[in-house]
């Protein structure tokens, strides 16, 4: 199988964060991704939902992969400004991220993500700029 995103996805396996957290990708496109982790127990605050530092770090990834996906010549993109607004808590047995991809430019882009429950029920929402690291080439003043 011919797998057109097939560099968004071997980035990610190089980030033992990643795997750390069980952060699956269940679909790219142009600009845009689904990714998701299970909910574990060691995953949740005192509430029992899941902890903010993960929800934040399954959107990052979804930003970033969305970014990403535009940008297969680059060596990766990072956060420049992540700002999230937690709505609900997070329960059931997964949660899920759907990001896409505001405004592409050369270096830079603008993306956005939310964070559901399985049963759809909004947890939270993401807004971020990320910065396309280019390969380094000579004549290029802004290159990696």
């Amino acid at each position: 199988m011919n797998d057109k995103f097939a560099f968004a996805r071997d980035y990610q396996k190089r980030i033992p964060y990643i795997q750390h957290l069980k952060i699956v990708t269940d679909e790219l496109g142009e600009g845009s991704a689904r990714l998701s982790l299970p909910i574990e127990a060691h995953l949740t605050n005192s509430l029992g939902t899941v902890h903010g530092g993960v929800i934040m770090s399954l959107l990052d990834v979804a930003l970033c992969t969305a970014a990403r996906t535009l940008h297969p010549d680059s060596i990766g993109v990072v956060t420049i400004d992540l700002s999230t607004s937690f709505i609900g808590g997070g329960s059931g047995n997964t949660l899920i991220a759907d990001a896409r991809v505001l405004k592409d430019g050369r270096t830079m882009s603008f993306v956005e993500a939310e964070a559901k429950n399985a049963d759809g029920s909004l947890v939270a929402k993401a807004i971020a700029t990320v910065r396309v690291r280019l390969k380094k080439s000579g004549s290029d003043p802004d290159s990696g």
